[in-house]
This record gives structure tokens, C-alpha cells and sequence, in this order.
């Protein structure tokens, strides 16, 4: 079985190429670091529930889209190996100096998870 670090975070429709370059970069990083895979998506049919729904997890604001993003690991010993690696690599901290981050990461969920199912 494996383990997937899961991401939902609100991203400003004007910020979506700059998000774009940002992710490409750190998903060249965390492969390079060991990751099995590094998975980003943008709503496409994420409509708001009626008790629950992504948009709603993110307290998405009508010029907000959302982002739905996975990376995957052996384990999550392997996990937190590479993450260390990471987070270490002066290229990571690079990509950020300077600028502003293109979402609001207060609103961002995520959390590490094991396999239940794989097919």
C-alpha cells in the first residue's frame, strides 16, 4: 500500500498561471526527492452543497476556483523522508522569496492519508 499527502485550497481565478508555474516547479522537486507522484487539478464541477462539498471546505469566494492536489509515497516513513528533503532544498524557499503566496493558505486543507483501495 502506499500513502498520499491530499491538498484543497482556494486559488484566485487572476492567479492560475501563477499558481501553475509554482506547482510545476514543486512537483519537478518532489519527484526529484522521491515521490511516486506529484498530481495537481483545478475545479471543473465542484458545485457548493447543501451540508458539505470542496467549495465549501475552502470557504470558496466567488472569484475563487479550487484546487484539488495529491502527491503520492511508498509509505509515510518514505513520506517524511522526502518531504524533509523538501523542504531543505534552497530551490523550494527560491520559488516563494519575494512574492506573495497565489492562494490563501489559512483557508487550505490537507493531511496525510493511507490507502484504502488501490486498483
Amino acid at each position: 500500500m502506499s500513502y498520499v499527502d491530499g491538498f484543497i485550497l482556494p486559488l484566485p481565478k487572476k492567479n492560475l498561471e501563477a499558481y501553475r508555474r509554482i506547482a510545476q516547479k514543486a512537483g519537478k522537486l518532489w519527484k526529484e526527492h522521491g515521490a511516486l507522484e506529484y498530481i495537481e487539478c483545478i475545479g471543473d464541477d465542484v458545485k457548493p452543497g447543501k451540508l458539505t462539498s470542496f467549495p465549501q471546505s475552502v470557504k470558496l469566494k466567488p472569484d475563487e476556483t479550487v484546487v484539488f492536489s495529491w502527491i503520492v509515497f511508498k509509505s509515510r516513513a518514505h513520506r517524511d523522508r522526502v518531504n524533509k528533503k523538501v523542504m531543505e532544498d534552497p530551490r523550494l524557499a527560491a520559488m516563494m522569496e519575494g512574492k506573495e503566496a497565489p492562494f490563501d493558505s489559512k483557508r487550505m486543507v490537507y493531511g496525510g492519508f493511507k490507502t484504502l483501495v488501490v486498483r
